[in-house]
């Protein structure tokens, strides 16, 4: 009888237990522990902290006080538009030029000469050598500046998938010291172009009645124009204004925290990169009207000298102006001293 009540509390237990790991299983794949709590639900997370203080930090022995933070309000925001906001921006900015120029280009074609002359084969000199070297110095350094920043912005979406991680960190590394290093001859170059066209690039009257008449990129013919015309002068003032920020906001972040704390940074940042790209656009209007988007205006950057004829309808205050001191240089030339 005590062994037939024994066999029979071990068939229950058995049972039971049998019953019972399913359900544990169960729990557990659910999250909950045996007793039907779930183990994480009580457990601190990233949201519970920020609703208990705005900063997540801890304590650090270094002298550094702020290494300590972890994690700030600001951080996350500037996250937000660093990975949301600031691809957006720049895709638009960039790609929308693109699409304009190429756009332009198909209705427009590329801006000619109306009536050449008898001028056309003669040149005149338009930009020196000296000129000449501080354009193509800060240009150069400019495009090398725009593609490391942009790889700031898109190379690991676009750029990493196709050469992999590791050529990627490799030419992300060479791309800093570029960005760094050529800073400087960029910043050189836009104090030189200040200094040098300044007197020929304040605004005036003339240059409103040039954007009134489209500045022959809209219709026929060309209203008159001194050495730079307002367009010009528009792009003048962008690289100086534009150039000035880059390099203010630029040197900041070269020396970081030494003129500011960790949220005036990342403002720099966000101040830094959407002058960039803005910039950029700009710029590529500038390249396309002084390559393909006009004839013979490349010449003024490459060789100095452009077709007089070229120059009398693009700019034919400033032929007047350069004849007669070559009139004058040559009438001086000529006069006779008198014998003492």
């Amino acid at each position: 009888m005590r062994r037939g009540m024994t066999l029979f509390r071990t068939i229950v237990v058995a049972t039971a237990l049998a019953a019972a790991v399913p359900a544990m299983a169960q729990q557990t794949r659910d999250g909950l522990n045996p007793t039907g709590q779930n183990p994480t639900a009580d457990s601190v997370t990233e949201e519970f902290l920020f609703k208990q203080e705005p900063k997540i930090g801890g304590r650090v022995s270094i002298p550094d006080g702020k290494s300590a933070n972890l994690i700030q309000p600001q951080g996350r925001e500037y996250q937000a538009f660093r990975e949301g906001w600031l691809p957006w921006i720049g895709g638009i900015a960039v790609l929308g030029i693109l699409g304009l120029l190429t756009a332009f280009f198909l209705l427009r074609g590329r801006i000619a000469l109306d009536d050449p002359g008898p001028d056309t084969g003669k040149k005149i000199l338009r930009f020196n050598s000296f000129e000449r070297f501080a354009h193509w110095m800060t240009a150069t350094c400019f495009i090398i500046l725009s593609l490391s920043g942009l790889n700031y912005i898109f190379g690991k979406r676009l750029l990493m998938p196709l050469i992999g991680p590791e050529a990627f960190g490799t030419l992300s590394q060479w791309a800093k010291y570029s960005h760094l290093y050529l800073a400087w001859p960029f910043m050189l170059g836009i104090a030189i172009m200040l200094i040098v066209w300044l007197k020929d690039n304040i605004p005036e009257k003339l240059d409103w009645e040039w954007i009134k008449a489209g500045g022959g990129l809209i219709g026929r013919g060309h209203p008159h124009a001194k050495r730079f015309n307002a367009g010009q002068k528009v792009v003048f003032w962008m690289v100086v204004g534009f150039g000035a920020a880059m390099s203010v906001t630029g040197v900041v972040m070269m020396f970081p925290f030494a003129v500011t704390d960790i949220n005036g940074m990342q403002v720099t940042q966000v101040i830094h990169s959407l002058i960039g790209v803005v910039f950029i656009a700009g710029i590529l209007a500038h390249i396309y009207i002084g390559s393909i988007g006009m004839e013979g205006a490349y010449d003024a950057m490459g060789s100095g000298k452009v077709d007089l004829g070229w120059a009398k309808s693009h700019h034919d205050l400033w032929v007047e102006e350069q004849q007669a001191k070559n009139a004058s240089v040559a009438q001086l030339g000529t006069r006779q001293v008198p014998a003492e």
